[in-house]
């Protein structure tokens, strides 16, 4: 896990393959255009913001900055780090769990726990989870989100991914899908107003749900190695980028939406290149 940012590849496993069908058909019912505001033109309670370019080369920097590539148009780096100048600019945000160094600063009734008051962690990453089952606990979780969502655009950051937005999957049942659209929809209004447009972080069972989340585009990991970029690519009128960890993933994401999509391969800790596990490649 990198020290800044908060990776991971998110709900793998058999349940994935299940989802997908179910997510497909989803995508066919709700139609194939570009979810919430795809040219970048303000819905009636927010203003413009800049549109994901399409057709642009992408790196995956959540895990320390490094000056980009060459033929680069679109980077995402962590809250912590600045924007590439020149480019267009992602600014990584854990908005639905509480990373290990910041747990402490969380109120403690925001914290999600289960029955025996046992905080409940997404063990693969040591992250609480936060409890947002009422209204007035995602307000609460609102307000601090969006203080980092402030810090992106003072930065001058062009848009935000919200990370973990599939945390119900891990909350054993005690949040639900319409939990975390309710957040979503917190942050997105809100990084709207700060001309910020707004990334949905895999979960791509909800990308039926974008437009009443008020999602832009998406930031998707493995989708070719899961066979998922149709559903990102449709959802969102091709304004998708895509980070894969395999050789495979690459080859299959390339080979299929490789030109439709921006496609990268990281490794698995998102390094820096004079790190020796660093990986880069884009086909």
């Amino acid at each position: 896990m990198p020290t800044k940012g908060s990776f991971r590849v998110a709900g793998r496993g058999a349940r994935r393959a299940a989802l997908l069908a179910l997510v497909t058909a989803a995508s066919v019912l709700t139609g194939c255009s570009a979810g919430g505001h795809d040219d970048g033109a303000a819905s009636p309670d927010s203003p413009a913001f800049r549109p994901l370019p399409r057709h642009t080369g992408f790196d995956y920097q959540i895990g320390g900055a490094y000056p980009p590539p060459e033929g680069v148009g679109i980077v995402s780096r962590d809250r912590s780090d600045s924007p590439a100048p020149g480019l267009y600019n992602i600014c990584y945000v854990n908005g639905f769990q509480a990373q290990p160094e910041e747990r402490a600063s969380w109120p403690a009734d925001l914290l999600l726990r289960d029955a025996r008051g046992t905080v409940v962690v997404d063990t693969d990453w040591n992250e609480a989870l936060l409890d947002l089952r009422t209204p007035a606990k995602r307000e609460r979780v609102a307000e601090r989100v969006n203080g980092w969502t402030d810090g992106c655009a003072k930065k001058g950051f062009a848009a935000v991914e919200l990370d973990n937005y599939d945390s119900y999957t891990r909350s054993h049942g005690l949040l639900t899908a319409d939990d975390a659209v309710a957040l979503m929809r917190l942050l997105t209004r809100h990084a709207h107003l700060r001309h910020l447009a707004v990334g949905q972080k895999n979960t791509a069972e909800l990308t039926g749900r974008r437009r009443e989340a008020g999602l832009d585009f998406a930031v998707a990991e493995e989708c070719g190695q899961y066979d998922e970029c149709e559903v990102y690519a449709k959802a969102y009128a091709d304004r998708v980028v895509d980070v894969e960890y395999t050789a495979e993933g690459l080859r299959r994401a390339v080979a299929r939406w490789g030109g439709r999509i921006a496609v990268v391969r990281r490794d698995l800790d998102v390094s820096t290149p004079d790190e020796d596990a660093y990986v880069r490649e884009t086909g």
